[in-house]
């Protein structure tokens, strides 16, 4: 399968190199926590190459804007998809690419070629509806993990859900979500260190949803939720906490060892040579 990634480089003059590779998304966070210099470096040892991914297999992206100074980028897997990272992976982030402005593209590649005035639905796949991962048990062992591949889904104040999330974000089913959710197992209080989730307030017809990696057509989502308010918390975990109503409660967040961890991660990644 591989860890399919694009990567942009747009020239002081505007125009852009693309370059692909087979692996490239695969520490494209730790990768990038180098800075500039090395980035730049590390992309360009890809070679250019003509193919644009779609937002079906493309795993991981960036584009740097050597003009504008601009990073942007997105991956489905790395530390900065993982809850208890993802603050202090950006901060560093941030603090390598000091005088840039650093993005993080929810959209994924659509969103980097809208940045490039290009049509996104190039890498567009809408011949494939949403597809969704199964409602898991409450002793699931999969939830047992560090950073469990989960979307925790509340509905008013008194049921949670969590969805392996392993295919379309469930924001992406509409009000038909509340369907496929009726008869599952319901957590309680849910206590998993999601890496997205989704708040409904049935009464009210209010939406609130996040993501820490990205979902295709993630600024479509109210088309799908017709007649409803629709929010888009992008990364911040926290509002659904304060919206469900204390039926989501990940563990608290040490940012300090998470600065340490992360760090750590970069050099081991960094020792092991040259990325490809």
């Amino acid at each position: 399968m591989g860890n399919r990634a694009n990567f942009v480089v747009v020239r002081e003059s505007g125009e852009y190199e693309l370059y692909y590779s087979r692996s490239g998304a695969l520490g494209l966070d730790l990768d990038l926590l180098a800075g500039p210099a090395e980035a730049l470096s590390m992309v360009r040892r890809q070679g250019m190459d003509d193919r644009w991914l779609d937002d079906v297999f493309c795993e991981g992206a960036a584009l740097i804007d050597l003009g504008r100074k601009v990073l942007m980028l997105f991956a489905w897997e790395g530390p900065s998809t993982v809850m208890r990272y993802r603050a202090a992976t950006l901060e560093l982030l941030r603090e390598a690419w000091a005088g840039w402005d650093v993005r993080w593209t929810y959209d994924g590649l659509a969103e980097l070629r809208t940045y490039l005035g290009l049509d996104p639905e190039l890498v567009r796949d809408r011949d494939i509806g949403p597809s969704f991962g199964g409602l898991l048990e409450t002793d699931d062992e999969g939830l047992r993990e560090p950073a469990p591949m989960a979307a925790v889904v509340t509905v008013g104040a008194n049921r949670c859900y969590v969805v392996a999330n392993v295919a379309d974000h469930p924001v992406r089913k509409g009000p038909a979500l509340l369907n496929r959710l009726a008869g599952g197992p319901e957590h309680g209080v849910c206590r998993v260190p999601a890496d997205a989730g989704i708040h409904v307030d049935s009464l009210r017809h209010q939406v609130g949803w996040w993501v820490l990696a990205s979902s295709a057509q993630a600024y479509e989502v109210p088309q799908r939720w017709p007649g409803w308010t629709v929010e888009f918390w992008e990364d911040r975990w926290e509002e659904h906490v304060r919206a469900s109503a204390g039926q989501f409660q990940p563990p608290p967040v040490d940012h300090e060892r998470a600065l340490a961890e992360v760090r750590t991660k970069a050099e081991r990644r960094r020792s092991l040579g040259p990325a490809r």
